[in-house]
């Protein structure tokens, strides 16, 4: 027997794998204290087109704005005008109104499936804001603010949520899994992680045809785990393509936390680093910090400079979705106790020390937000709602792939027709 492999005299260590655990459990008692939370302000400002290493050291920062005053810090500060702080901020509360008001429609029946973004919604808002218009965007499935800031219509969302006879996607997506190429705003995949390598495909293509737009893509913390997302990255880096990674680390994956996906082992923008390519951690709570970080990466990409992935370090204040229940799997106390706070109160008492808005007025703002999302529903429950029967015609299931539809699906389509109307005859929807 060869040297070595004498297993019954080997006095070798046994080897163990280590499984992630959260630190806290349902009933526990929790305790963010652990968390290095960077002092606003004090965090250095590479110029765009510096070399990626140089914003190494912030891959393991917090870039944070808004400080404990309610004033705003140090070189990362925006400085955004009043008219536009109040506008992000109306954008957030109605995302949070629309958000509130489609979770009851769901547990009311009248559609199958929800997923808010409470404590999130300065990751889409306030980084639409920092694109241009023309930008492309790349979302996962918690960027409604992504639509709402580009001025996309409730009543349509609403539509597409309850797969209704207007839904202008003909029912064939979840709903919330929005699209609209008026607004530059790409289909929402329930696959995920595959917008990644798509929206470095469209920057490549960008910057190929010479154009000016660029890519910026949205990703879950746990969806960095994917095979796309080293493919994206690994295209975008090599290529200098001119792409933004945002990655929502909200601590929570469906009902696995974010040490599943590496977050024990170092921070996700860490990442960027393994790449060379320009890192940012950010307080994702802190609206000024995510419109500055965001700014900064869409500048560098379009000065040719390259890739940007962004760490917009969050927490998801609800479940994952309306299927799911985290009071299975976390304390009931994170929500509150989380450290970084609300990206709304925390953007209103900023308002509110410039002498630029009231207690009052956000009252009146959410008051008419809330009208407003209520009416968008009434008018898109005229087109129907879950299991009423509102639905585009049955023959649509066949539209929109080929555009000369071929011969056998022709006859498909007959057939199932055919049949559909002896079962159900007067259907309406055909």
């Amino acid at each position: 027997m060869a040297k070595g492999t004498d297993e019954t005299g080997s006095n070798r260590p046994k080897l163990a794998l280590h499984v992630p655990e959260p630190r806290y459990r349902p009933g526990d008692t929790v305790d963010f204290s652990d968390l290095d939370i960077s002092e606003p302000g004090k965090q250095p400002r590479p110029d765009e087109t510096a070399e990626a290493r140089e914003t190494f050291p912030l891959c393991d920062d917090l870039i944070r704005v808004l400080g404990d005053d309610d004033q705003a810090h140090g070189p990362w500060d925006p400085r955004l005008s009043p008219e536009t702080l109040r506008q992000m901020l109306r954008e957030m509360a109605l995302v949070r109104a629309f958000d509130n008001r489609m979770y009851r429609a769901q547990r009311q029946g009248k559609t199958s499936f929800y997923m808010k973004c409470t404590g999130e919604e300065a990751t889409s808002v306030c980084a639409t804001h920092a694109l241009a218009g023309d930008d492309m965007i790349f979302p996962s499935y918690r960027q409604q603010g992504c639509l709402i800031a580009r001025g996309y219509e409730l009543t349509e969302m609403v539509n597409q949520i309850y797969s209704n006879k207007a839904d202008k996607l003909k029912g064939r997506q979840l709903p919330i899994m929005y699209c609209s190429k008026r607004l530059n705003f790409f289909s929402i995949s329930g696959n995920l992680a595959t917008q990644l390598p798509q929206a470095t495909g469209f920057a490549m293509a960008s910057a190929s045809k010479g154009d000016s737009r660029i890519a910026a893509t949205w990703v879950g913390e746990g969806s960095t785990a994917e095979g796309d997302f080293h493919s994206a990255l690994t295209f975008a880096t090599v290529y200098n393509a001119p792409v933004i990674f945002n990655v929502i680390n909200n601590q929570w994956a469906i009902s696995s936390f974010s040490g599943f996906a590496g977050a024990e082992r170092a921070t996700f923008a860490a990442r960027a680093i393994g790449y060379g390519m320009a890192g940012l951690r950010v307080d994702g709570n802190d609206p000024l910090a995510v419109y500055a970080a965001e700014r900064w990466a869409a500048d560098r990409a379009r000065s040719n400079a390259g890739p940007t992935l962004i760490e917009h370090f969050t927490y998801r204040a609800e479940g994952h979705s309306t299927s799911d229940d985290p009071s299975a799997y976390r304390s009931a106390e994170e929500r509150e106790e989380w450290p970084l706070g609300d990206p709304v109160m925390r953007l209103k008492r900023h308002l509110i020390s410039l002498g630029e808005w009231s207690d009052e007025q956000q009252e009146e703002m959410d008051a008419e937000l809330d009208a407003m999302v209520r009416a968008a529903m009434k008018e898109a429950e005229k087109n129907g709602i879950l299991g009423h029967g509102l639905h585009h015609p049955f023959h649509t299931m066949f539209e929109d792939v080929f555009e000369e539809l071929p011969w056998h699906l022709e006859e498909q389509a007959d057939q199932a027709i055919r049949e559909r109307r002896i079962k159900f005859p007067g259907d309406p929807a055909e």
